[in-house]
C-alpha cells in the first residue's frame, strides 16, 4: 500500500474513533464572544447516518468575511457520514458585518432517537 493512502486510511480510521456516540437531535453553537450569526442553516442529519445510528460532534473552523459572508471551512473533527453536511450548512450561514476577516469554530452535535 502506497504511503499516501496508508495516511488516508489512518486519517479516516482516527475520525472513527474521535467521533463520539450521544443521544438525539442536532446543534450549532459558537463562541458568544465572536461574531454574531445573522442566518443560520441548520444541517439535514443524513439517512445513512441515521440507520447506522452515527452520532457524535462536529467541529468546523470557518473564515468569515468582512461582509459577514462565510469564505473557506475546514473540518476540524467529527464522523466522515456528518461533515459534508455540517459544512454545506455553515457554508450557508451569514454573520453580522465586522472590519476585518475573522475565524471562528463553529460546532454541531447529532444524537441518536433513544
Amino acid at each position: 500500500m502506497s504511503f499516501y493512502w496508508r495516511r488516508l486510511v489512518l486519517g479516516v480510521a482516527a475520525l472513527f474513533i474521535l467521533s463520539g456516540v450521544l443521544g438525539r437531535a442536532q446543534t450549532g453553537t459558537t463562541d458568544e464572544s465572536k461574531r454574531k450569526v445573522k442566518t443560520r442553516v441548520t444541517p439535514v442529519y443524513p439517512d445513512l447516518a441515521r440507520r447506522m445510528n452515527v452520532a457524535g460532534k462536529v467541529k468546523i473552523d470557518v473564515v468569515i468575511g468582512a461582509d459577514g459572508r462565510v469564505k473557506t471551512t475546514r473540518v476540524v473533527g467529527g464522523h466522515p457520514l456528518l461533515v459534508q453536511v455540517c459544512q454545506d450548512a455553515v457554508r450557508e450561514w451569514k454573520f453580522a458585518p465586522a472590519p476585518e476577516e475573522t475565524t471562528q469554530t463553529v460546532e454541531f452535535e447529532f444524537r441518536t432517537a433513544e
